[in-house]
């Protein structure tokens, strides 16, 4: 591998991790953040999945994080320091909620995001994710439109064998421990 590629180790979120997640939060999405006591609650729901991003110097750097209900997912949040954007890092973390809902059997996955967010519509767009619709005024800070996407059944043998080529193209583009 290249040495200008990112090395990541992405695993469990662990309470350890949450003065760390708290940091990023603030930096994401400034003053209309979660809480400490939001993500707390979060890791000791057996219905949430959680996942931290560690760099090669074990600092955390970017998290995520989804629901699983019956057959369903809904990514509640994918966060990455600022400094590390643009390394694939949102992308690694997306494939980890999706390989987590692979391993649970969950079919279908949705998420909202702001309808200016670009960067993140076209991640979600190039894994499957489609435009359902939008809830106005969703985001409290500004008052703006989230646009509400959904995966069709990731099982479906196309959105497999195009999710399948995404990761192989990905592990070229970051080293994910």
């Amino acid at each position: 591998m290249e040495s200008d590629i990112l090395t990541v180790k992405i695993k469990p979120m662990q309470k350890s991790d949450l003065d760390d997640v708290i940091l990023i939060e603030e930096k994401a999405y400034g003053e209309h953040h979660w809480s400490k006591d939001s993500f707390m609650s979060e890791l000791s729901n057996e219905l949430a999945k959680y996942f931290s991003a560690f760099n090669e110097k074990g600092d955390l750097i970017a998290y995520a994080g989804c629901w699983q209900i019956l057959e369903e997912a809904h990514i509640t949040t994918i966060a990455v320091l600022p400094e590390y954007r643009r390394n694939y890092l949102g992308e690694a973390l997306l494939v980890t909620l999706l390989h987590q809902c692979y391993r649970d059997m969950i079919k279908y996955i949705t998420l909202e995001v702001r309808v200016s967010n670009t960067a993140a519509i076209s991640l979600y767009k190039k894994y499957g994710f489609k435009s359902l619709g939008t809830r106005k005024g969703y985001y409290q800070d500004n008052n703006e439109d989230a646009l509400i996407m959904w995966t069709e059944n990731i099982f479906y043998d196309k959105f497999k064998s195009e999710y399948d080529e995404k990761v192989n193209a990905l592990r070229e583009k970051i080293n994910i421990l």
